[in-house]
């Protein structure tokens, strides 16, 4: 792989036909993913590490990017996990007392193939109308064969049908400890888990035990846990038979739970609901949710291609309990949450919580932080549990 980009063509070749002109950015070399785009203004950092982009290369329609360079504390994750980035007026220098190195340098460090100086609102208006679709970038000694380059895109997997958590998820259980003194202790089964996620619960006094993807019921059970998390990450939700079984073992067993994005996903998976593909998915940091419980509007930040496909207005009977749409995307009606409560209620009102999901980030690094409640409601979730449990064992 070239790391030396100054001023060398590129070329952004997509699946069906159509290219875009411009310069290396980052490293030179060639890569192929599934052309996405984000709105965000800001936040390029988190969103670059963001496991849930494996294999996905990011069009970036804010067009100047790369003005506070790169720092070494705000990565979601151990490396950038794109695999290509599109912007169209690079930083020529990063001003912030944060930064250690250019966006740029960070690219090419690690290997990442990006393209500078292309229209993005075209292209962007290209994926709004044709979908998100196979997307190569090529500069250096891969431009020198151009003829084959459509048919090596064309040749790339597809994102339908991609198992990819296995991929992100931690090979090794590890625990982030509760801030303060500790009240709660949570399984989190690690499926692209973004570093601020077990940061927010262990700041409500939860002690996270990160697992694996590959986890069991028995390894969850072994942490001995009050609730179980399920977090984001990449891929399609049909190919991830293995957790949304764990997932109802540990419905059955009665422990809380609360999913974020993937996890929204395979609760729905578990609920005995299905999932799709949206033409071009939600990514950005304005998207505005409507939360049903509260009735009021969040504007929140999404990473998903995917969605659950559920009855908006309608309680469905599961064998977990009564299964309904809590929260829904204002743009165009995607499920964004799902909770599962008791099948009967006092004087036959909603029965009491026993799990929550939501599609979109709470955790919310760099922001916006509406949606911060939602830690706060799984914590009153796990204390209403507890209190269930030790009624039920004094009886």
């Amino acid at each position: 792989m070239i790391t030396n980009s100054a001023t060398q063509p590129a070329l952004l070749v997509l699946e069906d036909g159509r290219t875009f002109s411009g310069s290396a950015y980052g490293a030179v070399g060639e890569t192929v993913g599934e052309a996405v785009f984000n709105t965000g203004m800001t936040g390029y950092q988190e969103t670059l590490t963001d496991p849930s982009y494996r294999h996905q290369v990011v069009v970036m329609t804010s067009p100047h990017v790369g003005n506070t360079g790169w720092n070494d504390e705000d990565d979601e994750s151990g490396r950038i996990q794109v695999s290509g980035y599109v912007v169209r007026d690079p930083a020529i220098r990063p001003s912030s007392w944060r930064s250690r190195r250019s966006l740029e340098s960070a690219l090419a460090e690690q290997g990442v193939v990006g393209i500078g100086g292309i229209d993005t609102r075209a292209l962007t208006r290209h994926l709004r109308e044709r979908g998100a679709m196979r997307v190569g970038i090529f500069s250096g000694p891969a431009l020198v064969d151009e003829g084959s380059l459509l048919e090596r895109v064309r040749s790339s997997p597809e994102m339908t049908g991609s198992a990819l958590a296995d991929e992100v998820s931690t090979r090794e259980p590890y625990v982030v400890e509760a801030k303060g003194a500790k009240r709660f202790t949570v399984a989190a089964v690690d499926l692209g888990i973004k570093t601020m996620t077990p940061v927010r619960l262990a700041e409500r006094g939860i002690e996270v035990h990160v697992l694996p993807a590959t986890s069991t019921i028995a390894d969850v059970k072994a942490v001995a846990p009050d609730g179980l998390f399920f977090s984001n990450g990449p891929g399609d939700p049909a190919t991830a038979g293995q957790q949304v079984e764990l997932l109802r073992d540990a419905l059955r067993e009665g422990l809380p739970y609360f999913g974020i994005c993937f996890g929204n996903q395979l609760f729905g998976r578990a609920l005995g609901f299905g999932t799709y593909k949206l033409k071009y998915g939600h990514r950005g940091i304005n998207q505005p949710v409507l939360d049903r419980s509260t009735g009021k509007v969040e504007v929140t930040a999404h990473n998903h291609g995917f969605a659950v496909e559920a009855p908006l207005d309608e309680v469905t009977a599961t064998p977990f309990g009564a299964a309904s749409v809590s929260h829904v995307c204002l743009n165009d009606d995607v499920v964004e949450g799902l909770e599962l409560r008791e099948p009967d209620g006092p004087a036959g009102g909603a029965g009491r919580l026993l799990g929550f999901s939501v599609q979109y980030h709470p955790e919310a690094a760099a922001g916006p932080h509406d949606a911060a409640y939602l830690f706060d409601r799984f914590v009153d979730l796990l204390e209403t549990a507890g209190t269930t449990t030790t009624k039920e064992n004094q009886a």
